[in-house]
């Protein structure tokens, strides 16, 4: 893997998201009367926060431009990127026959929210091996093949970070296949290198004229892997948010040639969806060097998201396809953030439920629990430091 940027065009035909009918809205229903309505009355509500009974719009996060904004911020080409991204992503237990199956049946129907994105972002949670590799000595260890790929692509997902706790679960050899893996199919992975400089090099996404730098990093490296899980000037691996200098010298570097600057990162505690006070200085730190976009997971729980200052943060995306083992790891969804260059034009989550196929299942707004949804990941910011409305200045 290269460590200088990549421009890579992206073109998706937009269309707007229609409800769900037939066999795909049966299912939504179903995986809703199992799991939400015994679920939605606070599982993944931040301690001492209330839901809003207010209805929610279709737009609940969205933002525009102030009018007193002392400097506008630089809007590059002039033209709106949507954006979306999804959290923890694996391909374990059902997703395995999927993909056997058919690539392009395994993400199901949320599949319709990615491709109608101008540009659709996952944290690819596994290892990537072709071959005989010894497994480290962890609790769990996720590895999937080549294949991923097509899966990923038929989506519509157009880039992974593999920055994150589960990359290098297969030792040397399985980081050696993953990054031959990569480089032999091309698709666009960020957050992991054959050196340090690869790992944290940005991948540039040229959409609607504009310059998107998407990075990948993680905080979350088990303490007796750090040293062999990072990379270093002769040791590949993970860029790891542990080295907080060097993550902020990468979004410098990046902040110069691009019109918005994305960090995906995997940080927090698990099954807490509330933020760590690591990840209150990183995000100050990601932010204060140039970053428009910092978004990650770990926890295994939707977190809240708005704005800081006039960046956007989202502090938890959830699994996205991954087996839920509880009601509250249940929950899933789609941050969609809308920017303009350096200005974030608004933002929303398109909540989903992940079914019995590890599939998240979006839940339209037609659906009864739909408003719960939305009323708790609203209420997911007050344990923050976010605003729902930008703040410049």
């Amino acid at each position: 893997m290269a460590a200088e940027r990549v421009v890579r065009r992206v073109h998706h035909r937009r269309f707007a998201p229609a409800p769900l009918t037939g066999a795909t809205a049966r299912a939504a229903a179903s995986v809703v009367l199992a799991v939400l309505l015994a679920a939605c009355s606070g599982a993944n509500r931040s301690p001492g926060s209330t839901a809003s009974s207010a209805p929610t719009t279709a737009n609940p996060g969205s933002a525009t431009a102030s009018p007193t904004s002392p400097v506008a911020p630089s809007t590059g080409s002039g033209q709106a990127v949507t954006m979306v991204f999804g959290g923890d992503t694996a391909i374990r237990g059902p997703s395995v026959k999927l993909l056997e199956a058919d690539p392009a049946s395994v993400f199901g129907p949320i599949t319709e929210q990615l491709t109608g994105a101008d540009l659709a972002l996952l944290n690819l949670e596994t290892a990537i091996t072709t071959g005989p590799a010894t497994p480290e000595d962890k609790e769990f260890t996720f590895s999937t093949g080549p294949e991923v790929f097509d899966a990923l692509r038929a989506a519509g997902v157009d880039g992974v970070s593999m920055a994150n706790n589960h990359a290098v679960d297969f030792g040397v050899d399985g980081l050696a296949q993953s990054l031959d893996a990569i480089d032999a199919d091309g698709f666009p992975v960020v957050g992991i290198g054959r050196d340090e400089a690869a790992a944290y090099a940005p991948h540039v996404f040229e959409v609607n004229g504009q310059r998107i730098a998407v990075l990948g990093t993680t905080e979350v490296i088990d303490s007796q892997l750090v040293k062999t899980w990072t990379a270093t000037d002769s040791q590949p691996g993970l860029s790891s948010a542990k080295r907080v200098d060097r993550l902020v010298e990468a979004v410098r570097a990046a902040r110069t040639d691009a019109d918005t600057v994305v960090v995906l990162i995997h940080w927090g505690t698990q099954y807490v969806p509330c933020p760590t006070d690591v990840q209150l200085e990183l995000a100050d730190a990601l932010t204060e060097a140039g970053a428009d976009i910092v978004v990650g997971g770990h926890q295994h729980r939707v977190g809240g998201a708005g704005f800081y200052g006039s960046a956007l943060v989202g502090y938890g995306l959830g699994n996205f396809l991954f087996s839920a083992s509880s009601p509250a790891a249940s929950h899933s969804g789609l941050l969609e953030v809308t920017a303009t260059g350096r200005r974030i034009d608004g933002y929303r989550w398109i909540p989903a439920v992940i079914n019995d196929d590890a599939q998240p299942i979006p839940i339209p707004p037609d659906v009864r629990p739909y408003r719960g949804l939305m009323n708790d990941w609203n209420a997911l910011r007050t344990c923050t430091d976010l605003t729902a409305d930008r703040r410049d200045g």
